[in-house]
């Protein structure tokens, strides 16, 4: 149990690190990953977004869903972006089915430094197959 905590806040203090440093200002890997230019197991792809496991996963089940187009932040999103921020909210339920978690599961944005954000590319987690604790962080 200790070892388990120890490496569950270091994994922790690890996102927290990257989320405090400067924030992308070009590519990102997730960018690469839609491009094909690093290889990714899709859960899930469409014109308009692309969902696929978490190579640090927080919970058995850990997948992330991010829009094709490039909107760094939650808060950065514009009202033209609306029905996009719909569409992934619809693909996080539909990769969440699919993942079987009937009993529940997490759907988190972190946003900026003090969110944790460490990938400067809009994402959303969809974490479950545990039971989740509140408060969260």
């Amino acid at each position: 149990l200790k070892l388990q905590f120890l490496y569950f806040i270091g994994s922790t203090m690890d996102e927290v690190e990257k989320a405090h440093k400067d924030a992308c200002k070009g590519d990102t890997i997730f960018a690469k990953i839609i491009r094909g230019e690093i290889p990714a197991n899709f859960v899930y792809k469409d014109d308009k977004c692309v969902a696929f496991k978490d190579v640090n996963p927080q919970a058995p089940v850990h997948i992330l869903v991010l829009p094709v187009k490039a909107i760094t932040q939650i808060s950065k999103a514009e009202a033209e972006d609306e029905a996009l921020l719909g569409h992934l909210m619809l693909v996080a339920a539909k990769v969440a089915r699919d993942a079987k978690l009937d009993d529940g599961y997490r759907i988190v944005i972190n946003d900026g430094a003090l969110g944790a954000q460490s990938v400067y590319h809009l994402h959303i987690h969809v974490i479950g197959g545990r039971q989740m604790e509140w408060p969260p962080g």
